[in-house]
């Protein structure tokens, strides 16, 4: 008889639907979003799975012996009678064309819906003391190994496939980078830039084990850049939310320092576990972990309604408000066909100047190689007036009479020692 845990088979009953499936530890690591051992843990009952990573593994055992009867038949799996219709958009999130990897395929990342690890900074520890080194799950669209079709995969081009990244991720990060910086321009420039730089670097992301992580991370690095403060359309703050509450919890998260405020909104807001936050802010899980408890001691301290509830329950209670602020106005990012056009153009235009200053540079060299001199001249100084030359020095000048002399014995005949020789006559 099969004992469920937390929802699901038990260890050695997961293993039994994975063989009875034919299907390998990778498979269903990359069908649930995390690495090959985490499945094996799973598997052995060495650790359990938490939060959406549960979830996620949940549904797809529920799906497991569906997907035996069926596997021979054609055409994509049948789950009561109807198709998987989620099957798709799943693969055009996840992968990119002609490639096989899979990527995140989180579909509600937004603190509107968040579901994850509540209370206190979960340590990504379990219960036994060994850690989980699962990889980041793969959310609410948890695709299943018939999700992986080659067939699937080569019917989704990079504009469709970023189309449906953009689609499902853009409003979510736009709230998000919104709760980050009380700036709706902001926010949304800073969801443009993200996806524009993901555009320019499609075959990264497509092939990024979390693409939407990787958007992510760009946007909340451009919305909490310093620099923005010199600039006069973002010196003032935008108009506060129309409720009262809204407007202390708003005041508070921005009252956070700007990695303080990342890490509650990726660990109380996304819904991410506490190993995920500290890969994505670049720290180590203590750090993060440390970084988490001091916010909710500041947000405590700030929001009279977060000061009553337990330390335990303080992260649920403040996932549950950041979901329920609504802000003033409406946060829309462009379409995705107007943000993949600005990013060509961008490119264009940056090729066209790269160009047109190469060939500037290349005609300056040319025209000083041909008229540049093949030998110098040093140039020839004016003449100038010298004053007190000291009189010459040497011998002095012959008179008439040394003169005469000097001429008789140049021109005697007898020249040379001869002349003064006495001869014996």
């Amino acid at each position: 008889m099969t004992r469920s845990v937390e929802g699901l088979p038990v260890p050695n009953e997961r293993r039994r639907l994975r063989e009875a499936a034919e299907l390998t530890l990778d498979e269903v690591a990359e069908a649930v979003g995390v690495a090959a051992a985490t499945v094996r843990s799973w598997e052995s009952g060495r650790t359990s799975p938490r939060g959406r990573k549960r979830d996620a593994y949940a549904r797809f055992l529920a799906g497991l012996p569906v997907l035996t009867v069926t596997a021979d038949a054609t055409g994509p799996p049948v789950r009561d009678g109807r198709t998987d219709e989620a099957e798709p958009v799943l693969v055009a999130v996840a992968v990119a064309p002609g490639t096989g990897t899979a990527a995140d395929t989180r579909a509600q990342d937004a603190p509107t819906a968040p579901d994850g690890p509540a209370g206190t900074p979960d340590t990504g520890t379990p219960d036994n003391g060994t850690p989980d080194t699962g990889t980041p799950d793969t959310g609410d669209g948890v695709g299943t190994a018939a999700a992986t079709r080659p067939a699937a995969r080569d019917a989704i081009g990079p504009a469709e496939a970023f189309d449906t990244l953009y689609d499902r991720a853009a409003p979510a990060l736009a709230r998000q980078a919104y709760l980050l910086t009380g700036r709706r321009a902001l926010a949304l420039e800073a969801v443009d830039r993200a996806f524009t730089r993901a555009w320019d670097q499609w075959p990264e992301v497509a092939t990024d084990p979390d693409p939407v992580g990787w958007v992510r991370a760009i946007a909340y690095e451009y919305a909490l850049s310093p620099w923005h403060r010199f600039r006069r359309a973002h010196r003032r703050p935008d108009r506060p939310p129309a409720d009262p509450a809204d407007r202390i919890l708003l005041d508070a998260l921005l009252a956070l320092p700007r990695i303080h405020r990342r890490v509650v909104l990726l660990y109380d807001g996304v819904g991410l576990d506490l190993p995920d936050t500290a890969a994505e802010t670049e720290a180590t899980t203590l750090a993060a972990g440390n970084r988490i408890l001091h916010a909710h001691a500041d947000l405590a301290a700030r929001i009279p309604e977060l000061a009553d509830v337990p330390v335990e329950k303080q992260s649920a209670a403040l996932r549950e408000r950041l979901g329920a602020l609504r802000p003033p106005f409406p946060l829309d990012p462009r379409p995705a066909v107007a943000v993949r056009g600005g990013g060509e153009r961008r490119v264009r235009q940056w090729n066209r100047a790269t160009l047109g200053l190469t060939a500037v540079i290349t005609a300056a060299t040319a025209y000083t190689a041909a008229t540049a001199p093949t030998q110098y001249h040093p140039p020839l100084a004016p003449g100038a007036s010298v004053s007190g030359v000291p009189p010459l020095s040497g011998p002095q000048q012959l008179t008439e009479r040394s003169r005469q002399l000097h001429d008789k014995l140049r021109a005697d005949p007898e020249a040379g020692p001869a002349r003064i020789a006495p001869q014996i006559g």
